[in-house]
Protein backbone atom coordinates (compact mmCIF):
# COMPACT_ATOMS: atom_id res chain seq x y z
CA UNK A 1 0.00 0.00 0.00
CA UNK A 2 1.36 3.35 -0.76
CA UNK A 3 1.65 6.10 1.67
CA UNK A 4 -1.03 8.76 1.28
CA UNK A 5 0.61 12.27 1.89
CA UNK A 6 -0.71 16.03 2.67
CA UNK A 7 1.58 18.72 1.92
CA UNK A 8 1.05 21.42 3.71
CA UNK A 9 1.11 25.09 1.70
CA UNK A 10 4.72 25.92 2.54
CA UNK A 11 5.68 22.90 0.94
CA UNK A 12 3.40 23.10 -2.13
CA UNK A 13 4.88 26.52 -2.55
CA UNK A 14 8.53 25.93 -1.61
CA UNK A 15 8.48 23.02 -3.70
CA UNK A 16 6.71 24.97 -7.18
CA UNK A 17 8.68 28.04 -6.96
CA UNK A 18 12.13 27.05 -5.50
CA UNK A 19 12.47 23.50 -6.09
CA UNK A 20 14.59 21.63 -3.44
CA UNK A 21 14.03 19.59 -1.34
CA UNK A 22 10.36 20.09 -1.20
CA UNK A 23 9.81 19.95 -4.55
CA UNK A 24 11.43 16.14 -4.64
CA UNK A 25 8.98 15.44 -2.18
CA UNK A 26 6.45 16.68 -4.02
CA UNK A 27 7.64 14.34 -7.16
CA UNK A 28 7.18 11.31 -5.01
CA UNK A 29 3.61 11.50 -6.02
CA UNK A 30 4.14 12.27 -9.62
CA UNK A 31 5.99 9.45 -10.02
CA UNK A 32 3.38 7.43 -7.87
CA UNK A 33 5.65 6.66 -4.83
CA UNK A 34 2.99 8.31 -2.22
CA UNK A 35 -0.49 9.34 -3.12
CA UNK A 36 -1.08 12.93 -2.83
CA UNK A 37 -4.42 14.60 -1.08
CA UNK A 38 -5.30 18.08 -1.22
CA UNK A 39 -8.63 20.05 -0.41
CA UNK A 40 -10.15 23.23 -1.88
CA UNK A 41 -8.82 25.25 1.57
CA UNK A 42 -5.26 24.28 1.00
CA UNK A 43 -5.56 24.88 -2.57
CA UNK A 44 -7.13 27.91 -2.01
CA UNK A 45 -4.54 28.99 0.53
CA UNK A 46 -1.63 28.31 -1.98
CA UNK A 47 -3.38 30.55 -5.03
CA UNK A 48 -3.39 32.88 -2.53
CA UNK A 49 0.32 33.46 -1.19
CA UNK A 50 1.21 32.87 -4.42
CA UNK A 51 -0.66 35.72 -5.89
CA UNK A 52 -0.10 37.92 -2.53
CA UNK A 53 2.96 37.01 -1.24
CA UNK A 54 5.11 36.22 -4.51
CA UNK A 55 3.80 38.57 -7.24
CA UNK A 56 2.16 35.53 -9.20
CA UNK A 57 -0.88 36.96 -11.64
CA UNK A 58 -4.09 34.70 -11.12
CA UNK A 59 -3.49 32.94 -14.00
CA UNK A 60 -0.05 31.84 -12.96
CA UNK A 61 -1.72 30.96 -9.97
CA UNK A 62 -4.53 28.84 -10.95
CA UNK A 63 -1.76 27.02 -13.24
CA UNK A 64 -0.26 25.89 -10.63
CA UNK A 65 -3.22 24.85 -9.34
CA UNK A 66 -4.20 23.02 -12.41
CA UNK A 67 -0.61 20.96 -12.43
CA UNK A 68 -0.96 20.32 -8.68
CA UNK A 69 -4.29 18.29 -9.19
CA UNK A 70 -2.59 16.33 -12.01
CA UNK A 71 -2.00 14.07 -9.20
CA UNK A 72 -3.02 14.98 -6.23
CA UNK A 73 -6.75 13.95 -5.17
CA UNK A 74 -9.27 16.77 -4.07
CA UNK A 75 -11.44 15.44 -1.54
CA UNK A 76 -13.86 17.81 0.92
CA UNK A 77 -13.25 19.08 4.31
CA UNK A 78 -16.09 20.02 6.45
CA UNK A 79 -13.84 22.42 8.45
CA UNK A 80 -14.70 21.06 12.31
CA UNK A 81 -11.78 20.22 13.34
CA UNK A 82 -10.78 23.22 15.42
CA UNK A 83 -7.93 23.95 17.81
CA UNK A 84 -5.54 21.29 17.28
CA UNK A 85 -2.49 23.82 17.43
CA UNK A 86 -1.94 27.33 17.80
CA UNK A 87 -2.58 28.57 14.31
CA UNK A 88 -5.93 27.84 13.35
CA UNK A 89 -4.79 27.70 9.54
CA UNK A 90 -2.55 24.29 10.37
CA UNK A 91 -6.73 23.00 11.41
CA UNK A 92 -7.49 22.77 7.36
CA UNK A 93 -4.19 20.83 6.71
CA UNK A 94 -4.86 18.26 9.78
CA UNK A 95 -8.22 17.76 8.33
CA UNK A 96 -7.42 17.03 5.41
CA UNK A 97 -5.12 14.30 6.19
CA UNK A 98 -7.86 13.03 8.56
CA UNK A 99 -10.49 12.96 6.33
CA UNK A 100 -8.20 11.60 3.69
CA UNK A 101 -6.87 8.60 5.33
CA UNK A 102 -3.34 9.86 5.01
CA UNK A 103 -0.77 8.16 6.68
CA UNK A 104 2.00 11.61 6.95
CA UNK A 105 1.72 15.43 6.69
CA UNK A 106 4.91 17.07 4.80
CA UNK A 107 5.09 20.06 6.44
CA UNK A 108 8.11 22.74 6.98
CA UNK A 109 6.19 24.00 10.14
CA UNK A 110 8.89 24.05 12.52
CA UNK A 111 6.49 25.87 15.22
CA UNK A 112 3.00 24.44 15.01
CA UNK A 113 2.80 21.14 12.99
CA UNK A 114 6.49 19.47 13.34
CA UNK A 115 6.25 19.50 17.21
CA UNK A 116 3.56 17.69 17.27
CA UNK A 117 5.26 14.46 15.57
CA UNK A 118 1.62 12.66 14.74
CA UNK A 119 -1.75 13.64 14.84
CA UNK A 120 -4.05 10.37 15.90
CA UNK A 121 -1.36 8.13 13.89
CA UNK A 122 -0.72 10.36 11.01
CA UNK A 123 3.11 11.32 11.08
CA UNK A 124 4.20 14.80 11.06
CA UNK A 125 7.62 15.30 8.86
CA UNK A 126 9.50 17.07 6.94
CA UNK A 127 9.94 17.19 2.91
CA UNK A 128 13.66 15.63 3.39
CA UNK A 129 12.38 12.94 6.18
CA UNK A 130 9.44 11.62 3.59
CA UNK A 131 12.16 11.75 0.39
CA UNK A 132 14.57 9.63 2.93
CA UNK A 133 12.07 7.26 3.52
CA UNK A 134 10.12 6.94 0.36
CA UNK A 135 12.55 7.89 -2.59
Amino acid sequence: MRPIVVYDTNILISGMIWGGTPYDSIALAQRNRVEAVTCAEILDEFSEKLTTKFNASPLQAAEMVAELLTFHQSIKIANQLKGVTADPDDDKVIECAVVGGATHIVTGDKKHLLPLGNYRGILIVTAADMLAQFQ
